[in-house]
């Protein structure tokens, strides 16, 4: 708790309003005592939310102008955002922000310690589900659930300290997750699988909610997060085959804050990542590793490939002469052996740098 102010100490009763803000946090539900507690106490508005956004809990009419304050902590390892606190009530009760604050992200964490007890109990539920250790018979089709996948963009760095922060960080994003789906009365299951944050819900709107969920999880970190959800599956017997097409998606996401489901997934993804086309692949790359320009003729390739506009549209996003960007197609021609006007040629090429998908630079 920060220091008593000179403006705090001129507040009415003031014993008597940090003993009522204190026993408001440490109740069944501290979020919602507390600014029930603080709208009464002001008599306006106060209102938490969660760091995704939602709604946690309200009170109160407003009575003065809103002040919102970021909850937040951090440590070695870096800032958590956590949620915020806004308060619409009398000038003269702007003393009183900073306490509020400081109970209100106290409320959040004793939610989150009870929603981290809860939530161990469905990562051991899920990671059976997901290991095949449950009987079947324990297992009857029920709703349709779906499984999501996330993964930061970036590996951690080098390092023990950066490992534990980035395991730290993989574990608040499954919190986050759970969080979300439990504010919207769905009882879900997290838990961490190596470098992937897990969930397996009942979904009732799958695009709906996997959109909403990964902006949850974006709204929750300054990391970039991908996301892939998995197609509807009747029961958690399903759980292992769910994961399976979730992953799928997750690695055929290319955008750093990117999502997709396994139903709009590029369906000859899966064939291109499973090995099939690794013969075709390493032929496309050996030949044009034989015209030894470090790669410049390949990235035009990708670059030529995902374009569908004119020569120097292309030639200009990829800052070359137009010239020199026929020059490379050219070269591109004479090893592989075939004009790029060929569909077959360029089907080879989808084939071959498809599942890799990221647009080299010439």
């Amino acid at each position: 708790m920060r220091d008593t102010s000179p403006d705090l100490l001129a507040l009415p009763d003031l014993a008597a309003l940090l003993g009522s803000l204190r026993e408001a946090v440490t109740g069944p539900q501290p979020e919602r005592e507390l600014v029930a507690r603080l709208a009464r106490l002001t008599g306006g508005r106060a209102e938490i939310r969660a760091s995704w956004g939602d709604v946690v809990a309200v009170a109160g009419e407003p009575a003065g102008p809103e002040v919102t304050r970021r909850l937040s902590y951090g440590d070695a390892s870096g800032e958590r955002h956590v949620g915020s606190l806004s308060l619409a009530a009398a000038p003269e009760w702007a003393p009183l922000v900073p306490v509020a604050v400081e109970y209100a992200l106290l409320a959040r964490l004793q939610a989150a310690a009870a929603g981290a007890a809860r939530r161990r109990v469905g990562e051991r539920t899920l990671d059976a589900l997901l290991s095949g250790t449950v009987p079947q018979a324990r297992l009857p089709d029920s709703e349709p659930v779906a499984v999501a996948v996330a993964a930061f963009a970036r590996p951690p760095a080098p390092g023990s300290a950066a490992r534990t922060a980035h395991a730290h960080a993989l574990d608040v994003l499954a919190a986050v997750g759970e969080g979300y789906f439990l504010e919207r009365g769905l009882t879900a299951h997290s838990t961490v699988r190596g470098d992937r944050a897990v969930w397996l819900w009942p979904t009732l709107d799958l695009a709906r909610e996997a959109r909403d969920l990964h902006a949850a999880l974006l709204a929750s970190t300054a990391q970039d997060v991908r996301l892939g959800v998995s197609a509807p599956h009747p029961g958690p017997r399903h759980a292992r085959t769910a994961e399976g097409e979730a992953r799928h998606a997750l690695a055929a996401t290319r955008q750093a804050r990117g999502s997709t489901t396994y139903h709009a997934m590029d369906p000859l993804y899966a064939l291109l990542a499973d090995g099939s086309f690794a013969p075709l692949r390493g032929q496309v790359r050996s030949r044009l590793a034989a015209l030894e320009d470090g790669g410049r003729t390949e990235a035009t390739l990708r670059a030529y490939l995902a374009h569908s506009g004119p020569l120097p549209e292309l030639a200009a996003r990829l800052h070359v002469h137009v010239n020199t960007l026929r020059y490379r197609l050219r070269r591109a021609e004479e090893v592989l052996g075939g004009s790029l006007r060929d569909p077959s040629v360029l089907a080879r090429l989808y084939l071959a740098f498809g599942a890799e998908g990221e647009e080299g630079t010439p």
